[in-house]
C-alpha cells in the first residue's frame, strides 16, 4: 500500500507539473499574442528589404521573422504569427493583426499603398473596401484559400488566378521606388509596359461602366 501511495503521489505530482507548465506556456503565448501591432506609413518599406520567399516577400512587425518564415515555408500550411507581413507587389500588403481583430479574415488586415521615393502612404486599409489596381477586392481574392494556408494565395491554394504573372510582379518588386535605384532584369521594361496597358484598359472599362 505504501508503494502504491508513493507511485500515486508521484503521478499526481507529475500531473500537477504538466498542468503548471501548460498554464505557464499558455500565459506566455497569450501575452505574446496580445502585443499590439501598431501600423502607420512607416511600417512599410522597400519590398526588397524584406525576406524573399519564392515569388513574394515576408517580414514581421514584432520582430518574429523566424516564425513567419516557418509558416511561409511549411509544405502543409500554417497559421502565421501576429505581426506577419506578406507582400507580392509594392502597393499591396497584408498584415496579421492581434487575435480577434478581424474574425472574417483570420485577423489579416489588407492595405493599399501609394509609394514613391519618399516612402509609403496608406491609401486604404481594413478588408471590406480595399481593392487593387484591377478593381479586385483583396479580401474576396484571398478568401477562397483553403483554411490550412491562412488566407495566403499561391498556386494550388484554392484562390482564383490573378491577371498578372511572375515576370510582372518581379518587375514591380525590382522597380519599387522606395528602394532607390531600379535593378531591372532583361524583359522587365516590357513587362511593366504591358502591366501599364492592362491597368489603363481596366480604368477605361470602369469609366465607361460608370458613364453608362
Amino acid at each position: 500500500m505504501k508503494v502504491a501511495i508513493t507511485i500515486g503521489q508521484g503521478v499526481m505530482m507529475l500531473f500537477m507539473t504538466l498542468i503548471t507548465s501548460t498554464a505557464s506556456y499558455a500565459d506566455v503565448t497569450t501575452k505574446t499574442e496580445a502585443v499590439a501591432v501598431n501600423i502607420d506609413k512607416t511600417s512599410f518599406k522597400c519590398i526588397r528589404d524584406m525576406t524573399p520567399v519564392r515569388h513574394f516577400y515576408v517580414d514581421n512587425l514584432l520582430g518574429n521573422i523566424e516564425e513567419t518564415l516557418a509558416a511561409a515555408n511549411s509544405p502543409e500550411g500554417a497559421i502565421y504569427p501576429t505581426g506577419s507581413v506578406v507582400q507580392l507587389v509594392p502597393t499591396e500588403v497584408m498584415v496579421k493583426r492581434e487575435p480577434g481583430t478581424f474574425a472574417a479574415t483570420n485577423d489579416w488586415e489588407f492595405f493599399e499603398l501609394e509609394v514613391d521615393e519618399g516612402g509609403s502612404k496608406i491609401a486604404k486599409r481594413g478588408f471590406v473596401d480595399v481593392v487593387n489596381r484591377f478593381e479586385g477586392n483583396c479580401f474576396a481574392c484571398h478568401a477562397p484559400a483553403r483554411e490550412k494556408w491562412d488566407f495566403i494565395c499561391e498556386s494550388g491554394h484554392g484562390c482564383e488566378p490573378i491577371p498578372i504573372d511572375h515576370k510582372m510582379t518581379g518587375a514591380l518588386q525590382r522597380s519599387d521606388p522606395r528602394c532607390g535605384e531600379e535593378v531591372l532584369e532583361p524583359g522587365d521594361s516590357m513587362a511593366l509596359l504591358k502591366l501599364k496597358l492592362m491597368v489603363g484598359a481596366g480604368l477605361t472599362k470602369q469609366w465607361l461602366e460608370d458613364l453608362f
